[in-house]
C-alpha cells in the first residue's frame, strides 16, 4: 500500500527527466537553469566571504590515500563544504541536490548515497589538465557536477572552459562548454575524461560528485 501511495505523490520533473535524457544519450548533460540569477549570486557571495577568511587550500591529485599537490596538473584552491555545518547558501545549494538525488534514486535506481561538494577557484593563469574523476582505489563517484559561480558580464576571452573528451578517434566531437554564471555540468566520472583550460580571469565553481556506497 505504501509503494501505491508513493507512486500517486510521485510528479515528474521536466529538468532532471531531461538531465536523466542527456546522460543517457551522450553521458553528460549542460543545464543553464539549474540555479537562477539570486541564488547564484547568493552562492558566488558564500564562496568569495569564504575566500577572504583565507580558508581555501591548494588542490591536490589523488584521494586521501594518495594525495599529492602537483602544480603543472592542476592549479586550482579550494573548500570542502559540510553539509551539517552548512550556512544558509549551501543549505539552499544541498536542498537542491538532495532533491535531485532522490529523484535519480526513484526514478533510475542509480543507488547514490553519498555525496560530496567544494568551492573551487582557478587564479589567473591555472588550469586543470585532462584526468578521469575517479581513483584505482576508489570507484563509488558516479556523475561528477560543476555549477558556476562567476561573475553575470564573464566573457568567452576570460579562459578556463571545461573540455570533455568524448571520442578518442574523432577530436572534433569533443565538447567545450564555457563556466556561464549558473551553467551547471552532469558527467559520468568514469567515463568521460575531461580538462579546464587556462584561466585569464578568476573562475569561481562549486565542483562535486555524487557517490555509490
Amino acid at each position: 500500500m505504501s509503494q501505491l501511495f508513493e507512486a500517486l505523490d510521485f510528479v515528474e520533473n521536466p529538468l532532471y527527466e531531461r538531465i536523466i535524457d542527456d546522460v543517457a544519450k551522450q553521458k553528460f548533460s549542460v543545464i543553464d537553469d539549474f540555479f537562477d540569477a539570486n541564488e547564484v549570486e547568493v552562492l558566488r557571495a558564500s564562496l568569495l566571504e569564504k575566500y577572504e577568511e583565507d580558508a581555501f587550500k591548494k588542490a591536490a591529485i589523488g584521494n586521501k590515500f594518495d594525495e599529492v599537490i602537483v602544480k603543472s596538473i592542476r592549479g586550482d584552491v579550494i573548500l570542502w563544504i559540510d553539509e551539517t555545518k552548512s550556512n544558509p547558501a549551501e543549505n539552499l545549494f544541498f536542498n537542491k541536490i538532495n532533491d535531485l538525488v532522490n529523484y535519480l534514486n526513484r526514478t533510475c535506481f542509480l543507488g547514490i548515497l553519498h555525496k560530496e561538494f567544494h568551492y573551487a577557484i582557478y587564479p589567473k593563469g591555472t588550469f586543470y589538465k585532462r584526468h578521469l574523476d575517479t581513483f584505482k582505489n576508489d570507484d563509488r563517484r558516479k556523475l561528477s557536477f560543476v555549477c558556476y559561480l562567476n561573475h553575470e558580464d564573464w566573457q568567452p576571452e576570460n579562459g578556463g572552459e571545461l573540455v570533455l573528451y568524448l571520442d578518442e578517434t574523432k577530436p572534433e566531437n569533443d565538447k567545450i562548454i564555457y563556466p556561464l554564471p549558473g551553467r551547471v555540468v552532469i558527467f559520468e566520472s568514469q567515463i568521460i575524461e575531461h580538462e579546464v583550460k587556462p584561466v585569464d580571469t578568476k573562475r569561481l565553481s562549486i565542483t562535486g560528485w555524487l557517490k555509490t556506497r
